[in-house]
């Protein structure tokens, strides 16, 4: 499935088994299936409404894992609330499964109209009744902490970094000049580039409109957006991405900005390698807690994005050190902090080494590693 919770799943059930853990998936029918796929995946849940507990519950009793690991994004479950009380469901029926539940992020389900703080409560529910929790930011810690999760019992919170959906392994035959002329690209072209979905956190209006600003000024810029627009997971990106193309329209931008459309992962690596500066400029701040920013790091890709919320967070992030960093929600200073790439390769290759070497956290046999580690905790516990 497309999305980077689909890409860590896979990757995660990949590398569990050195380590001694046998993993399933279990997902909804709109699983479309794939030989490439060697974990036994079972797509039997209909959808993710309350029906999905007893489908859920059904599986456990018939297959009787250890653990029962939640890859939790609201997105992902169409933006409603029902897996958020699953564990509680499953405590009142007396499973004894372990449960775990990696928080990809703490954005809130839709859940239904007027129901007001009851979302955010159903976040804090999906962390309470978990026997652990996983957190792949200090950033989420922090904020599950200031609501007494994980206070009196340190143990139940860990912190295990997301990996790397994207290696960087371009087709055989690529050439960098040559792969920038489909976008016509040439030397003095300043090819900026934008991965993954788009959606009202990641600041796609300041980014078109950055774009506009630097073409005024005379920069040579054009714009990559790698990926498909939509994805599998959360509803509300279709009609976003209509907003973006009409701004594009709207502002004459249509011959400067190039899509690829949904591409194989050694497209997706060519693509970044033939891109002078990825831009991601989150209305939220930069953070770990996004697959597409270390697919970019890993790929040693000067990295502009925006200033974190709380920057003691972030001690890795050095704002004109290891990426260049912008104001959120500030289109002129995007292009401003954009702008200062332009004919500037030493401040670029300085950014691209700086990459290289934060893109080495996101390990994926040490990530497998901490995960069995996990269960292996919560199995002696019980």
């Amino acid at each position: 499935m497309q999305g980077g919770i689909a890409d860590y799943t896979a990757n995660l059930a990949a590398h569990l088994p050195h380590f001694q853990v046998t993993p399933v998936v279990l997902t909804s029918r709109r699983w479309p299936g794939s030989a490439e796929v060697t974990t036994p995946v079972y797509p039997t849940l209909p959808n993710w409404g309350w029906r999905s507990w007893f489908y859920i519950r059904h599986h456990l009793n018939h297959y009787r894992p250890d653990i029962l690991h939640i890859q939790y994004q609201a997105a992902m479950y169409d933006l409603g609330g029902w897996v958020n009380w699953l564990p509680w469901y499953l405590k009142r029926r007396g499973q004894k499964t372990g449960l775990v539940t990696t928080f990809h992020d703490l954005r809130v389900p839709y859940i239904f109209p007027k129901v007001g703080r009851f979302r955010w409560w159903s976040m804090l529910a999906l962390a309470r009744y978990s026997n652990a929790i996983i957190c792949t930011n200090r950033e989420d810690i922090a904020r599950l902490k200031e609501h007494g999760i994980g206070v009196k019992n340190p143990q139940k919170i860990y912190l295990i970094r997301l990996g790397n959906n994207v290696t960087p392994q371009p087709p055989p035959d690529f050439e960098r000049v040559v792969w920038r002329r489909q976008y016509q690209a040439d030397e003095s072209t300043l090819l900026l580039a934008y991965f993954g979905f788009l959606n009202e956190s990641k600041g796609g209006e300041e980014l078109i409109t950055a774009l506009g600003l630097l073409r005024q000024q005379g920069i040579n810029a054009r714009l990559l957006f790698i990926g498909g627009e939509v994805g599998d997971a959360d509803p509300t990106n279709a009609a976003y991405a209509r907003q973006i193309q009409h701004l594009i329209k709207q502002k004459s931008l249509t011959a400067y900005v190039h899509r690829t459309g949904y591409v194989s992962p050694r497209e997706v690596s060519a693509n970044l390698l033939a891109a002078d500066a990825v831009v991601l400029p989150y209305r939220d701040g930069v953070s770990f807690r996004r697959t597409t920013l270390i697919a970019a790091l890993r790929h040693g890709c000067p990295i502009v994005s925006t200033k974190p919320r709380e920057s003691t967070l972030l001690p890795e992030v050095i704002a004109g050190k290891t990426m260049l960093l912008a104001q959120r929600h500030d289109a002129v200073n995007l292009a401003q902090t954009i702008a200062r790439l332009a004919q500037n390769l030493p401040l670029r290759q300085q950014l691209s080494i700086a990459s290289t070497e934060l893109g080495n956290m996101f390990d994926w046999p040490q990530i497998g590693q901490k995960t069995a580690r996990v269960y292996q905790q919560l199995r002696n516990r019980n």
